[in-house]
């Protein structure tokens, strides 16, 4: 039986590798996003950005797995219901979720105080924390009464150093928190949650970044990871017989794919940890 995902906010960038790497391992991925034609989305130059729902779809496909668009904004808690009615009206279960929509303001990378940028950037706190919890808690409910699931977020080093201004900082340090909790609650129903740091990415913004900002950006790109990668990783750890010790970690990308024998296109990515920062431990303290 084919595994079921769902990766949120794939028409481009991270989203559309890791569904594309699901893909490749067999998966029917359920694809969402807004975007059905380009020009809906741009780089930080300026320059339109490729992609759509169902370019990636037919990508996932043409992988080796089965894509399946579905337009779906993530700001709306409706369409993100009935997206998960939909899920398991067609494959009646779901494997795994991978939490990746994230509101991505035009003025992100740009070196100025966050005061200096336009209040907008503040809405990666509604699609990328906010979303992510209400995409869990249908995700959880499903998973929850089949016994088994894997629910992952999308995550990055941003949340313990200083990356990018404080909404983005706070937005990843808050995903790494929502595992973290989650696990608690899930401990023994089956399912776990995990977040993962991953690397620089190579991805249409991260290579426009390359252009805009090339001493910031260009050492990075030599070593970037496939967003394909990410979805290996998380493939591995819902197979791996420590999973459950796994859950409610913040887990480096390149690190754990090291631990569990996966490369990115047969090469190891380095990890940042010295750079930039550790993920904090689990706590094993709970309040109620």
């Amino acid at each position: 039986m084919n595994k079921v995902a769902l990766v949120t906010g794939a028409s481009r960038g991270a989203g559309r590798g890791i569904a594309r790497g699901f893909g490749e391992l067999g998966y029917t991925v359920y694809v969402t996003g807004r975007t059905t034609a380009p020009g809906q989305a741009r780089g930080w130059d300026g320059s339109v950005l490729p992609g759509t729902v169902a370019e990636t779809a037919a990508e996932v496909t043409a992988a080796g797995g089965c894509g399946i668009p579905v337009l779906c904004d993530h700001a709306d808690d409706r369409q993100v219901a009935a997206l998960f009615e939909r899920v398991v009206r067609e494959q009646g279960r779901l494997d795994v979720l991978m939490n990746n929509a994230t509101y991505i303001h035009y003025q992100l990378i740009e070196r100025l105080p966050f005061w200096e940028k336009e209040l907008d950037a503040v809405k990666i706190l509604d699609v990328g924390l906010r979303s992510a919890y209400v995409a869990s808690w249908h995700a959880a409910r499903i998973m929850a009464a089949q016994g088994s699931g894997t629910i992952a977020f999308g995550s990055s080093f941003g949340g313990s150093c200083y990356m990018h201004g404080p909404a983005y900082g706070a937005q990843k340090a808050g995903i790494d928190k929502l595992a973290h909790d989650m696990e608690h609650d899930l401990r023994g129903t089956g399912v776990i949650a995990v977040s993962i740091w991953m690397g620089p990415l190579v991805t249409e913004r991260s290579l426009i970044a390359r252009e805009t900002n090339p001493e910031q950006y260009e050492g990075f790109i030599e070593t970037a990871e496939n967003p394909e990668f990410t979805a290996h990783i998380v493939d591995a750890i819902a197979r791996a017989p420590n999973r459950d010790a796994l859950s409610g970690q913040t887990l480096i990308g390149a690190e754990i794919a090291r631990e569990l024998g996966v490369t990115d296109r047969g090469v190891e990515r380095p990890s940042y940890r010295e750079m930039l920062g550790s993920p904090r431990p689990k706590n094993p303290a709970a309040v109620y």
